[in-house]
């Protein structure tokens, strides 16, 4: 199969995977208002904004290289642009959980799911502003920026696994706190599953069509 294929394969289940998320936050969990008084429409907000910066803007942005047939610049320039539109996107979804928390007085960052989120965040942002500095305004030379280049194409792919991790926890702690409340029914609860295989295929079939290139 062409990288073109597997990166049509991504796309496909990228979006499968946010049409089930939106199916199972708007159904299911009361829908999504981040200036709601409802906590848990405010919290709802927190899966659909970091998935959608994290990792399906991320792997959109890995794959720009393959799918768009265009300049290098222009290809270069829609790279950053998505990875920042996910990293300040990415802040009004890490907000919302905090948000969320103060509501219910729950403590933050308690879970392995925040920790692998924080972690991922903290690293996405320095490795924009690497990218950005050494890539795009050039800050290093023809030959420092051959020799980091890979470096920076292996730590995205490790960076959009840890995001694929972090959901994937995540919708496994949202499931067992529902669970122990006996709020999760079966048809939510396949709802879950499927969409964390999406999310899971998303980032594979991403990862295949970078390596590829």
């Amino acid at each position: 199969m062409s990288p073109l294929g597997i990166s049509g394969l991504a796309h496909l289940f990228g979006i499968l995977a946010f049409i089930l998320l939106l199916v199972w936050l708007l159904h299911y969990r009361e829908g999504i208002d981040y200036d709601s008084d409802n906590g848990f429409r405010v919290f709802n907000a927190h899966p659909l904004l970091m998935y959608s910066c994290f990792i399906f803007l991320a792997g959109e942005a890995m794959m720009v290289f393959q799918t768009i047939p265009s300049e290098r610049k222009v290809k270069k320039f829609v790279h950053m642009t998505l990875h920042l539109i996910a990293i300040v996107l990415g802040i009004v979804g890490l907000n919302a959980v905090f948000k969320f928390h103060d509501m219910q007085n729950i403590p933050n960052v308690y879970s392995l799911h925040s920790w692998i989120g924080i972690g991922t965040f903290c690293l996405f942002a320095l490795q924009w502003l690497f990218g950005f500095v050494v890539f795009m305004l050039q800050g290093a030379s023809a030959t420092t920026r051959a020799k980091v280049l890979p470096w920076h194409k292996v730590g995205g792919r490790a960076l959009l696994f840890m995001a694929v991790c972090a959901a994937e926890t995540g919708l496994m702690e949202k499931s067992s706190f529902l669970t122990n409340l006996k709020l999760l029914h079966e048809r939510e609860s396949n709802l879950i599953n499927f969409t964390g295989l999406a999310i899971l295929l998303f980032g594979v079939f991403v990862n295949f069509s970078v390596g590829f290139s």
